[in-house]
C-alpha cells in the first residue's frame, strides 16, 4: 500500500503569529508538511530559516522563509495544497486579496481559529489586546500592571513575539533589568514594548516558543499579563480579555483582521483618546459596540499627554517622531506628538521626507501615506543609523520624541529634544480598577 502523501502547506506570516501557529498546531503533525513561511511587514525577515533547533523531528533542516512577493511562484513550483494566513493588522479586503492570489495559483486558503492556538495556563491570565496598532494598548497594559501590583499580586508580563534577530537565541527571553535589553541586542521596537514594564517593576518574557515560555512564567507569577502586539489575538487562554478600541479609526474594529476577532471576544472594551476624538466618531463607535458586543464592559478614557519641555515647542519649527508601527501598517495619520505640537502652539511641523536616507527613505516609499511625520523605525542597526541621520539632516528648532522610549538615549541627536508621555486617564466608572478588583475577587 502506497504511503499517504503529506499535505503541503505554506504559512504566510511576519515573524510572530506564523511561528506560533506552526509550533502549536503543525510542528509534530505528520499529516502535513510545512514547505515554507513567507514574510511581510517587518524588514529583513525573509532569506532566513525557521531554525531546526525547534522545528521538531519532521524538519531536520528547519524551514525556509521567503518574501511574500514570491507567494504565487512558491505555490506553483512547490505544489502547495494549502496556504494559512498568519499575521495581523491588515484589512479584511487585504486578507481576501491575498486569498484570491492563493486561489488563483491553485491552493486552498485559510486562517486559524484563535481559540485553537491558545495555550492553557494553571495561572490566571489577563490579556490586553487591541483592534488596531496604535490604539493605546501600552497605556492600558501599564495601568493594569500597576493595579495588579498594588493588589499584592506578582504579575509577570508576557509580550507578543518580536523575534527580529537570532531566532535560536530568542527562543525564550527573560527581561528583568534594563541591562537585559542590551544583553539581548534589543531593537528600538522591542525596547519600546519591554522597557516601561521593567521600569515599572515587572519581569517581561518574550521569544518564539510560547509553550516553553509559559512553563517558566508559571513558576514565578501569581497572574500572567499578556501584552498583545499589533491587533493579534492572545497566545494564552485568558481569564479576562481586555481590548482597546480607537475612535480615531472608527469602523476599523469591524474591518481589520484579526482585530474584529478581539472586538467580538472582549470581556472589557477600553475606548481611549476621547479627549482628541470627534464626538460623532465616539457616538458611532458606541453604536458599533452595542450592536456587535453589547455584553462587554465599556471603559471610557482620555489619553493624557504631558511634555517635559513645552518651551521647545511653542512658536518653534519642530520635527515630530512618532511610533513606527503606528504610522506604517497601523495607518494612523497622527499620534501623541502631533497632539502635543498643536496644544503647545508649534509654529510648523517640518516635513522630513526631503531629508530621509537609506532604510528610512525605503519606509516612506513603502508607506507614502505617512506624510509629514517621521516613524521611529529601528529594526536593525542600519535602520537606526538612517533614522539618526534623517533626524539630524532635518532643519528644525527642536525634535518632539513621541515614542514609548527616549530615542536620545539610543542615538546622537544634534538639536534640542522634548519627550511626550501619554497615560490612560479613565473617565468615571467602570474603570480598570473596578474591573480588575472584581476579577481578583472572583479568584479568591
Amino acid at each position: 500500500m502506497a504511503e499517504r502523501r503529506r499535505e503541503r502547506l505554506l504559512i504566510m506570516g511576519a515573524a510572530g503569529r506564523d511561528f506560533h501557529n506552526f509550533n502549536v498546531l503543525l510542528r509534530d503533525d505528520a499529516n502535513y508538511e510545512v514547505v515554507a513561511f513567507t514574510a511581510a511587514q517587518i524588514p529583513d525577515i525573509e532569506g532566513r530559516r525557521y531554525p531546526k533547533e525547534f522545528s521538531g523531528s519532521l524538519y531536520p533542516e528547519g524551514i525556509p522563509i521567503f518574501a511574500e512577493t514570491e507567494l504565487t511562484r512558491l505555490i506553483r513550483e512547490e505544489q502547495i495544497d494549502k496556504v494559512i494566513f498568519s499575521y495581523s493588522d491588515v484589512s479584511h479586503s487585504y486578507v481576501m486579496q491575498r486569498g484570491a492570489e492563493v486561489l488563483a495559483a491553485g491552493a486552498h486558503f485559510s486562517t486559524v481559529a484563535a481559540e485553537k492556538t491558545m495555550l492553557k495556563s494553571k495561572r490566571p491570565v489577563v490579556s490586553v489586546c487591541a483592534v488596531r496598532t496604535g490604539c493605546g494598548k501600552s497605556q492600558t497594559t501599564r495601568k493594569a500592571r500597576k493595579i495588579l501590583h498594588a493588589a499584592g499580586k506578582k504579575t509577570v508580563v508576557v509580550r507578543h513575539p518580536m523575534p527580529y534577530g537570532d531566532l535560536v537565541r530568542q527562543k525564550l527571553q527573560r527581561f528583568a533589568t534594563l541591562e537585559d535589553l542590551d544583553k539581548h541586542n534589543c531593537t528600538i521596537e522591542e525596547r519600546e514594548e519591554y522597557e516601561h514594564h521593567i521600569v515599572g517593576g515587572s519581569v517581561v518574557y518574550a521569544g518564539v516558543d510560547y509553550a516553553a515560555i509559559l512553563q517558566q512564567v508559571e513558576e514565578e507569577a501569581d497572574i500572567i499579563l499578556w501584552d498583545g502586539g499589533n491587533n493579534d489575538t492572545p497566545f494564552f487562554k485568558s481569564s479576562l480579555e481586555i481590548v482597546v478600541v480607537d475612535p480615531h479609526r472608527v469602523g476599523h474594529e469591524l474591518s481589520y483582521f484579526p482585530g474584529m476577532v478581539n472586538f467580538l471576544r472582549a470581556n472589557v472594551l477600553v475606548m481611549n483618546k476621547l479627549d482628541s476624538a470627534d464626538g460623532a466618531d465616539v457616538a458611532q463607535l458606541e453604536k458599533n459596540i452595542q450592536q456587535y458586543n453589547p455584553g462587554a464592559t465599556l471603559i471610557k478614557a482620555n489619553s493624557e499627554i504631558k511634555v517635559d519641555h513645552p518651551e521647545l515647542i511653542s512658536g518653534k519649527r519642530v520635527l515630530v517622531v512618532e511610533d513606527g508601527p503606528t504610522l506604517t501598517h497601523g495607518e494612523m495619520k497622527f499620534g501623541a506628538g502631533v497632539v502635543a505640537a498643536k496644544r503647545h502652539n508649534a509654529a510648523e511641523i517640518i516635513d522630513p521626507r526631503p531629508y530621509t536616507t537609506g532604510k528610512i527613505h525605503e519606509t516612506f516609499e513603502t508607506y507614502p501615506e505617512i506624510g509629514t511625520l517621521l516613524p521611529a523605525m529601528g529594526y536593525s542597526k542600519e535602520q537606526l543609523d538612517d533614522l539618526q541621520t534623517t533626524i539630524n539632516n532635518t532643519p528644525c528648532d527642536a525634535v518632539i520624541i513621541a515614542t514609548p522610549i527616549d530615542l536620545s538615549r539610543n542615538m546622537e541627536i544634534n538639536k534640542p529634544t522634548t519627550r511626550v508621555y501619554y497615560s490612560l486617564d479613565e473617565v468615571g466608572t467602570p474603570n480598570l480598577e473596578s474591573v480588575l478588583q472584581e476579577f481578583l475577587a472572583r479568584l479568591s
